[in-house]
């Protein structure tokens, strides 16, 4: 869903304006750049990737998955909040000169931005009733309840402060935020969806799934961690304690380095339990190329550079969505 990865860091420091973006109007450029699209693709891209799980056979992906896999991924793409209560901590962050946010430039008003997130927001719920899938109302309402816990503190629109929220200011709920979301609610949620309203079989926990939860869980924790070390400065002037304002960048950056290559070395150890060639093949090798690639791209980060740190995290995010690439092989 779109919350699932704005609430993991958003990407925001990869928000810039392409030469292709630049022939927009500016409204729609506006629009197109507040709806996120990176955050898009990658939303599509993991909910496809979850949903391939239940598959069994190629007679599986019939009409009836991708109408299925369809209502799973135009209900997640509409939800968004964190964009409404970052503004001012955007603008402390990111380069106006290179860094383009709707909100925080001023091109969006913020009833504007609140009026889309709004309007998203109810259409995805209403949705998620209308579908009749328990398992996909149930992520929505989850991820809608923990993305507000996450980023809300300040009712823009009763102009009240609100008791208990704003997680992200505090390391260890700002993590259990992001796991429980996109190691947890996503790989359960739109697994049980296909598996039982779409295909119409029982619910059945596979070995993939648990290979799915399990490593993401350790992943997802891994960008929790991360997506601060870029953002400390900010962090730091508005009072969130985070890890990486706690104890460090550097050390805070090796420690996810050394997380990420545990799980790889983990994924290599289930690929080869595997009793299907192919399924030992691809899981085999492909965790060991992401892992390798990753411990070449991180002998070369200087984590004092604040570039050279956001280039990384990107990378980081790419070797995310590059696992759901890998985890519908694994049997």
């Amino acid at each position: 869903m779109k919350l699932i990865v704005i609430i993991s860091g958003a990407l925001k420091s990869g928000q810039r304006r392409g030469k292709k973006e630049q022939k927009l109007p500016p409204h729609l450029l506006a629009f197109y750049t507040f709806s996120r699209p990176h955050t898009v693709f990658g939303t599509v891209h993991q909910i496809t990737s979850v949903s391939l799980l239940p598959v069994r056979a190629i007679t599986d992906l019939s009409p009836a998955f991708f109408v299925g896999l369809l209502k799973a991924v135009v209900q997640s793409i509409l939800m968004g909040l964190n964009q409404l209560f970052d503004v001012d901590m955007d603008k402390v962050i990111f380069d106006p000169n290179t860094i383009y946010l709707p909100l925080a430039s001023g091109e969006f008003s913020m009833r504007t931005g609140t009026t889309i997130i709004l309007t998203s927001l109810f259409m995805s719920l209403g949705m998620g009733i209308v579908f009749k899938s328990p398992p996909l109302l149930a992520a929505l309402l989850v991820s809608f309840l923990l993305g507000s816990a996450y980023s809300i503190e300040l009712c823009n629109i009763l102009r009240i402060y609100l008791p208990l929220l704003r997680w992200k200011r505090h390391a260890f709920l700002a993590a259990s935020c992001i796991l429980i979301v996109r190691a947890v609610v996503v790989q359960h949620a739109f697994f049980v969806h296909i598996q039982q309203y779409v295909l119409g079989r029982p619910t059945v926990v596979t070995k993939s799934l648990m290979f799915a939860v399990s490593f993401m869980c350790l992943f997802s924790a891994v960008i929790a961690l991360f997506k601060d070390i870029p953002d400390v400065d900010g962090d730091r002037e508005f009072g969130i304690q985070s890890f990486s304002v706690r104890q460090g960048q550097h050390k805070v950056f090796w420690v996810c380095v050394t997380m990420l290559l545990i799980a790889y070395g983990a994924a290599v150890v289930v690929g080869a339990t595997s009793s299907v060639l192919p399924s030992k093949l691809v899981t085999i090798f492909g965790h060991s190329s992401l892992a390798l690639f990753l411990w070449v791209r991180a002998s070369c980060v200087d984590v004092t550079n604040k570039v050279s740190v956001t280039s990384f995290y990107m990378f980081i995010c790419k070797l995310f969505y590059a696992e759901y690439l890998v985890i519908p092989f694994v049997h």
